[in-house]
C-alpha cells in the first residue's frame, strides 16, 4: 500500500445496493502515518456498504494484531484486535463530521476515503498501558482499584483493631517526641 488512493472507494457509480470490500493492513498502511503507535500489523478488514437513496451505512469488521512495545520490558508482542463499527454518511449541503460515527457528504462526493478512518478505530482500540502477555498475569500495584490511598480513610486516626506497620509507627514515635 503506497498511498491513501488504495482505499478510495468509488461511490458515484455505485447502485443503490449492499457491497463488501476485502483489505488487508501491515507495515505499508502505518507507514502512511507520521508518529503512529504501530509500525507492524496483520489485519483484515471487511468493509460493508450499503449505499441507500439518502445514505450510506458502512460497516467495519477489523479482525487481527498489531505489533506493540511493552511499557514495563520494551519487548514487542502481538496484541490482538476485533473491532466491530458501523459508520453512516448522509447527504447534505456541506461536508462535516457530524458526531465520530455520523459524516455528512454532498451528493456530488464521488470517492469516500476509509484509510484515516480505519487508522483511528484501530488507534483508540490500543490499551493506553501496553503490557506484554507474560507481564499482563502478575500482581500489578497500580492496576484499577487495588491500592488504598490515606485519603480514603476517616481522619487520621488509625482504627485500632488494624495492623500498623511498624515501620510507620517508628515514624510516628519520631513525630510525637
Amino acid at each position: 500500500m503506497d498511498d491513501f488512493t488504495q482505499l478510495d472507494i468509488d461511490i458515484y457509480t455505485l447502485s443503490n445496493k449492499v457491497y463488501t470490500y476485502q483489505y488487508q493492513l501491515g507495515e505499508p498502511f502505518f507507514q502512511l502515518f507520521d508518529n503512529s503507535p504501530v509500525e507492524r500489523g496483520n489485519l483484515n478488514v471487511e468493509v460493508e456498504l450499503d449505499k441507500q437513496p439518502t445514505l450510506i451505512t458502512v460497516k467495519f469488521q477489523i479482525d487481527g494484531t498489531v505489533q506493540l512495545e511493552c511499557d514495563r520490558s520494551l519487548e514487542l508482542f502481538d496484541y490482538p484486535l476485533s473491532i466491530d463499527k458501523a459508520v453512516i454518511y448522509q447527504y447534505g449541503e456541506e461536508e462535516e463530521e457530524i458526531t465520530e460515527d455520523i459524516y455528512t457528504i454532498t451528493t456530488g462526493t464521488q470517492l469516500i476515503n476509509i484509510a484515516q478512518l480505519l487508522y483511528e478505530l484501530i488507534g483508540v482500540s490500543i490499551p493506553m498501558k501496553r503490557l506484554h502477555p507474560s507481564l499482563a498475569d502478575k500482581d500489578d500495584p497500580w492496576s484499577e482499584g487495588e491500592i488504598v490511598f490515606s485519603s480514603q480513610q476517616k481522619g487520621n486516626n488509625v482504627d485500632a483493631t488494624e495492623e500498623v506497620d511498624p515501620r510507620w509507627q517508628a515514624l510516628k514515635n519520631i513525630k510525637n517526641k
